[in-house]
């Protein structure tokens, strides 16, 4: 065996409610007494798709000694389910820019005679610049309110950003606006889909940016960890994009505040490609007297 990412389900978090079940096509999740659990190592891809289905934030990924991951025993498994469960499959590598392992499904079909299902998503991964779903290219230009029709001018409106600077790389650990704050971890692509950003989320808050695909999210954990531990940080509002890769945000800051040895309440929001609010989610850490144990408002 070899360490790789795998995911790994708090049984004490896990209320056994099943949404991940139907995201993990792979047939590596089962409901047993009452709780989610990893049935097999070999099944198991560690891209996680079911982690921004699960509501209890139970689900992680972590780095460990594992069986390696077999696209073909995972396919053997898949086609029994039927052409729904195959093709659920492979958008979910697609989705996640898997390429090497959607190209060995499709030939384990080719090879068995197995029907590739027609809506087989398009354009295919090895066609899109980075084979990532969050880099499809989008059209919607038509459906976007024009200027004129704006309710008010942009300069009338006034600016909720209350410090500078606010990439996470350049933010200070020991900046004084941080100390006592709800903070705000905004994916950089947020405020120019979402159109109330500044009034929906930013108002009262300290804003860090960043990119959890294109940056180093390794010193992201390490940064944000570090202004965790030195801060008396209240609350947290995580916003980032509905695109598979950029749902590793949550990933980065629940590391940060386990290194930190922190439990804060978070609020988990998914904002779509086309603006609108697709989740908002709130999980409150608990301590043994009811309270989140940190947060200081329990």
């Amino acid at each position: 065996m070899s360490k790789r990412e795998i995911i790994k389900i708090d049984e004490a978090k896990c209320t056994g409610c099943g949404d991940c079940i139907p995201n993990c096509p792979e047939g590596a999740l089962q409901i047993i007494d009452g709780k989610a659990r990893l049935i097999s190592d070999l099944f198991c891809d560690g891209l996680g798709a079911c982690i921004g289905h699960c509501p209890e934030g139970a689900i992680t990924v972590e780095e460990r000694e594992a069986a390696p991951y077999s696209e073909r025993a995972a396919m053997e498994n898949i086609v029994g389910h039927g052409k729904n469960t195959i093709a659920a499959h492979l958008k979910h590598l697609e989705d996640h820019g898997a390429c090497d392992y959607h190209k060995e499904a499709i030939a384990f079909l080719m090879e068995r005679g197995i029907d590739i299902p027609v809506d087989e998503p398009a354009p295919a991964a090895d066609k899109l610049p980075c084979g990532c779903a969050g880099s499809a290219v989008k059209d919607f230009s038509e459906d976007v309110v024009c200027a004129d029709d704006e309710p008010a001018p942009v300069a009338s409106r006034p600016s909720r950003l209350g410090h500078w600077p606010v990439q996470i790389n350049l933010v200070p650990v020991n900046a004084p606006y941080l100390n006592g704050a709800d903070v705000l971890i905004a994916a950089d692509c947020v405020p120019f889909a979402y159109p109330g950003f500044h009034e929906d989320f930013l108002s009262g808050k300290v804003l860090l940016v960043g990119c959890p695909k294109l940056d180093d999210a390794e010193f992201y954990c390490d940064k944000l960890a570090e202004i965790f531990s030195v801060n008396s940080i209240h609350a947290i509002t995580c916003v980032h994009m509905e695109v598979p890769c950029c749902f590793g945000f949550k990933r980065i800051i629940d590391t940060a505040l386990e290194r930190a040895g922190k439990a804060l309440p978070i609020r988990d929001v998914t904002i779509g490609v086309r603006g609108e609010l697709l989740g908002d989610i709130t999980v409150y850490p608990t301590s043994d007297d009811g309270g989140c144990g940190s947060c200081g408002r329990c």
